[in-house]
């Protein structure tokens, strides 16, 4: 196994607040690693750091042994767009496009030509079970449907880490399990490592490992058995 994702001793605060206080943690090639807290912890911060959405006032952050901390916005931009890929709680698909056209958002912000990248885009919506619905919009689509489009863009590039912030927190309990069934099978298949955020043990059952972070600490680390 070869370390994939790493932050080491991250420090950020908002303002006069610290929400990182010296977190740790990494990630394997392949692995489903599930980072846990209560609501506040700095859970979803240390995500973004990882990310590179957020640079940390201290520590380091580290993709493919590369420091993501002290690269450029426009180098880090590069790297979430071709390597990584993302799940937010409310899908955020953006509402004048087709659900197809969502799904290769990422293709095309890439370069890829519209047809050859819906093209790609395409057997994801047998695979995820969303036959009939490419053409329709965000508004057209039940929270569960809207949550696999979101979860199709996310991994319809073979991004080699998927970031997933609490990917189930605006769905029921039996979709939301249909979801995590469908991502996790998905990134199997795929070899994507996924870190995902969340504060409910049932998701984080879909993992191999757990990271607990409260008050901006990664407190404990557990192996799902």
């Amino acid at each position: 196994m070869t370390t994939l994702v790493e932050a080491r001793d991250v420090t950020l605060s908002f303002g006069s607040t610290p929400a990182l206080r010296g977190a740790s943690l990494s990630a394997e090639a392949g692995e489903i690693l599930a980072v846990m807290g209560p609501s506040g912890s700095g859970k979803s911060t240390l995500l973004h750091c990882l990310a590179g959405i957020l640079t940390p006032g201290s520590g380091e952050v580290r993709f493919d042994g590369r420091r993501v901390d002290t690269m450029g916005e426009a180098e880090r931009s590069a790297l979430r767009r071709d390597r990584f890929g993302f799940v937010f709680q409310f899908g955020q698909l953006v509402p004048e496009l087709t659900a197809e056209e969502n799904v290769a958002l990422p293709l095309l912000l890439g370069g890829m030509r519209r047809g050859a990248a819906v093209r790609q885009a395409h057997p994801w919506f047998e695979r995820l079970g969303l036959d009939g619905l490419e053409r329709r919009r965000s508004g057209e689509l039940s929270g569960g449907q809207a949550q696999r489009v979101a979860l199709a863009r996310g991994l319809v590039a073979s991004p080699r880490v998927l970031f997933a912030d609490e990917p189930t927190g605006a769905l029921d309990s039996l979709t939301g399990e249909q979801v995590m069934e469908l991502l996790v099978s998905a990134a199997r298949e795929q070899g994507t490592t996924v870190i995902l955020v969340t504060h409910e043990p049932r998701v984080a059952a879909y993992a191999d490992r757990e990271v607990i972070v409260r008050d901006g600490r990664t407190t404990s680390i557990g192996v799902i058995s």
